[in-house]
Parts: structure tokens; C-alpha cells; sequence
């Protein structure tokens, strides 16, 4: 037999007590048994009857587990890759305390969303980088995401086909447990500015191949000034460069691949809807196992006490007769 729950403070404290009253109890029976010389002997049912409840109320609660039985356990998930823009744009605060700071909160969020899929994160601006492969483990995933900053990777300008293409070849590997299309899905995640040339090539691979893509637009059509080096950056014409969400290139793109937009700003928070979206996607069947199982039997014992305390209600012994 095996046991769900072992005895606690809580649990021996009331078997002293109960083992405190009942001696205190047949003490005093006895006492005035002897002196109205009266037999007594019939107190000590009510005391195995009581004894025997209160043990298998504590052996229910302790939930004893007996009996071998199979159960069939499926696993089941997807891969999913987040693509990070480490751009200076990202950067800007109109979202605050900025908005990569907020896509860090918001990502740990997502990994802990989905604890049965494997997640992988690719950083980009004007190339892209692998950040995490697509694994299981939160903590490392996490750990990848406390240290993002926009010094990891060389600004000149933001790119989105090498992500995009990154992602597709990764999801495609052979050594890849998944196999359905359907079971992949690719977040990019931006302020929008793409200066590249390739990245529709690389989107109509993706949609051909049935993968999702889902786009997070982050940051305000008013935007904000772009510090840079403790400075405000300027153009060629020494104005402050303002930064503004262009939504318009991510929408494009999650509506050419059957996916959606979502958007952070300065009123709205998108990511529970991502998520929720995310989640209503079939999963693919990675594996299934027979496993032996010991079913918790503790209503039994229940029913048992229960019976016996109905019991005692009903019947009552004289503890002295007079």
C-alpha cells in the first residue's frame, strides 16, 4: 500500500489528543464505577468503536493508494518560434519602462503558457541570430530572455527575412519530432520597420507550408524620441528621430500566411490573445505511453468511518449500570 500523504503535526496532534481524553475518560468511568460498585467493563466498546473511526478517518486522510491499474499517457504539443527585434527602436518609451523591456515581461509570460511545447527564440535587426533552440526547459528559456538587449546584435537597419528564413529551416529539420505543419507556429515580434528586400519570398514559403506566423506589434503611432548613447539621436538634418509602431508591414504579413496582428501600445495588451490563439491550435500526438497507476482508495476507509460513527450515534451502551 502506498500513501498520498504522510502523518503531519496536524495528524499527531490529534492522536494525542484523542489518546489524552479517552485514557482521562476511562479513568474517571472506572473511579465511579469502583466507589458505586457498579461493573464498567462495557465502556471499553464505545472506546474500540471510537478507536476504530477516528483510525480510518486518519487513514483517509493520508490517502492510501493500493491496486494495479494502466493508464494511457499522451504527449502532446508544438514547436514554436519567437522572433525578437533587438533593433535601437526597440528601445524607445512610449511604452513603459520601454518596449523591449516590456516584450521581456510579456515573453516569460508566453513560456510559462506553454510548459507542453517546445519554444525556441531567434534575435534580429539586420541579421538574425539563434538566441535559444527550440526547447522545454523554462528556466533556460527565461534566463535567455532576462538578458536580451539590443547590443546583441549589429544595427544597421531591420531585416526580417533572416529570421524568417532561420525559423522555417529550423521548424523543417528532420530531427524534428514534429511532423504536421499545422503543429508549428512562428511569432515575430517588432516595432514594425522592415528594410529588407527577400522578406516575401520567405513568407510565401511559409504559407505554403501551412505554418502560422502570428505578428506582435509593439510601441504607439505617436512614438518618442530614440536615446542613444545617452543622447537623443539625430538625422541627417539634426531633428531628434521619432520612432513610431508601423503596424502596417506585420499585419501584411500575418495576413498573407492565414495568421493574425496583435499589438502592445499604450491602451491595449494583445499577448492573452495571442496566447489564447496560440493555444486552440492542434498539437501533434509526440507520444504515448502505458503507465501503471495505483488509484487513491481512501473513500473506502471514509465510508467506513462514517459507518461506524452512524453507529455510535444510534447505539447507545450504559458505561455503568446502576
Amino acid at each position: 500500500m502506498n500513501w498520498l500523504y504522510s502523518l503531519s503535526g496536524l495528524e499527531m496532534a490529534f492522536i494525542l489528543l484523542f489518546v489524552i481524553f479517552y485514557i482521562t475518560y476511562i479513568i474517571r468511568v472506572v473511579r465511579v464505577g469502583r466507589k458505586l460498585r457498579t461493573p464498567f467493563g462495557q465502556v471499553f466498546i464505545k472506546t474500540v468503536v471510537r478507536t476504530v473511526y477516528f483510525s480510518l478517518l486518519l487513514i483517509a486522510l493520508m490517502g492510501p493508494s493500493f491496486g494495479e491499474t494502466k493508464r494511457e499517457v499522451k504527449s502532446v504539443g508544438k514547436d514554436i518560434f519567437v522572433l525578437m527585434d533587438l533593433s535601437q527602436s526597440m528601445n524607445a518609451t512610449d511604452i513603459q519602462p520601454s518596449r523591449l523591456e516590456k516584450v521581456k515581461f510579456e515573453l516569460k509570460n508566453i513560456v510559462e503558457s506553454f510548459n507542453s511545447d517546445r519554444i525556441g527564440i531567434i534575435i534580429f535587426s539586420s541579421e538574425a541570430f539563434m538566441q535559444a533552440p527550440l526547447t522545454f526547459d523554462q528556466n533556460a528559456l527565461n534566463l535567455f530572455i532576462e538578458t536580451l538587449n539590443t547590443s546583441l546584435v549589429p544595427n544597421a537597419g531591420t531585416d526580417f527575412a533572416p529570421p524568417l528564413r532561420m525559423a522555417l529551416d529550423k521548424l523543417n529539420n528532420e530531427d524534428s519530432p514534429i511532423t504536421q505543419q499545422k503543429s508549428k507556429v512562428i511569432v515575430l515580434i517588432s516595432d514594425g520597420e522592415d528594410f529588407g528586400e527577400d522578406t516575401e519570398d520567405v513568407v510565401n514559403e511559409i504559407e505554403d507550408q501551412n505554418i502560422k506566423l502570428f505578428t506582435l506589434g509593439v510601441g504607439t503611432s505617436k512614438g518618442s524620441k530614440l536615446m542613444v548613447g545617452g543622447r537623443y539621436k539625430k538625422n541627417n538634418e539634426g531633428k531628434d528621430v521619432v520612432t513610431r509602431l508601423d503596424s502596417r508591414t506585420l499585419r501584411q504579413l500575418a495576413k498573407d500566411t492565414d495568421g493574425k496582428y496583435f499589438e502592445i501600445n499604450e491602451s491595449n495588451n494583445d499577448v492573452s490573445r495571442l496566447i489564447n490563439t496560440i493555444n486552440n491550435i492542434e498539437g501533434e500526438l509526440r507520444d504515448t505511453r502505458q503507465v501503471d497507476v495505483s488509484a487513491n482508495r481512501y473513500y473506502y476507509f471514509l465510508a467506513a468511518a462514517l459507518l461506524l460513527i452512524l453507529l455510535d450515534v444510534l447505539v447507545s451502551v450504559k458505561t455503568i449500570k446502576i
